[in-house]
């Protein structure tokens, strides 16, 4: 069963290409959002759908009990089939590694730090990714994982995330230090989970301007497409 793929054509100059990794509630108008944005500023953008196995739902943010089936039925091996869909597609449209990047929100954050570690690619992005001290879907925790980042690694977190303590971020951020590579943790004091995204309750303009802002800049100081 092969990945769909949701596919966003760069405008104007192209820059290389970024994967990106949906939220828990699948590839939704939100992920097809930042795709969008992502294309118009020269990025090929690429959005795998993970749940593709389950129905490949778009779920709404007020019903987390519609989450879990798909949620639960992720493996590593159905994880690394879709990543590796997406980054071949990349591969195919003649982006070399260090031209590919990797942003991942919610879920999809945790995901953008294990291919900054498993495979090859020129930098990733995580926004407040889970799992940090304990791993999900039979992965290693992100404090394990992060001292082998291969790529350079951004984290963004809020400090009023319920799922993801302060202390936890303290660790990962410790964790990412030890890496061969650049790494940098953002928290932001006023931010909850979620707070890039402009559909839910927890969306904050002024943390998901700032943490786009970095995000774009951080692709162009890291990923370069001859």
């Amino acid at each position: 069963m092969s990945t769909p793929l949701s596919i966003h054509a760069p405008t104007g100059t192209t820059k290389g290409a970024v994967i990106v990794i949906q939220e828990a509630f699948g590839v939704n108008d939100h992920i097809e959002d930042i795709c969008s944005r992502l294309a118009g500023e020269g990025w090929l953008s690429i959005a795998p759908h993970f749940y593709h196995r389950t129905g490949d739902p778009k779920l709404g943010y007020d019903d987390m009990s519609l989450v879990g089936e798909h949620f639960m039925a992720l493996n590593p091996q159905s994880i690394y089939e879709d990543l590796d869909a997406a980054l071949l597609h990349a591969a195919e449209a003649g982006f070399a590694p260090s031209a590919i990047g990797v942003v991942g929100f919610c879920m999809g954050g945790t995901l953008a730090l294990l291919t900054g570690v498993e495979r090859e690619v020129g930098a990733a992005v995580t926004f407040y990714g889970g799992g940090v001290t304990k791993g999900r879907w039979g992965l290693p925790p992100l404090v394990e994982l992060a001292p082998r980042l291969r790529a350079p690694w951004l984290g963004f977190f809020g400090d009023l995330d319920t799922g993801i303590p302060v202390e936890e971020v303290e660790q990962l951020r410790a964790a990412a230090a030890s890496a061969d590579v650049p790494t940098v943790v953002v928290r932001y004091p006023n931010a909850e989970h979620g707070f890039n995204c402009d559909r839910r309750s927890s969306y904050n303009a002024e943390a998901a301007a700032d943490a786009w802002q970095r995000t774009l800049d951080f692709f162009a100081a890291n990923l370069h497409h001859p």
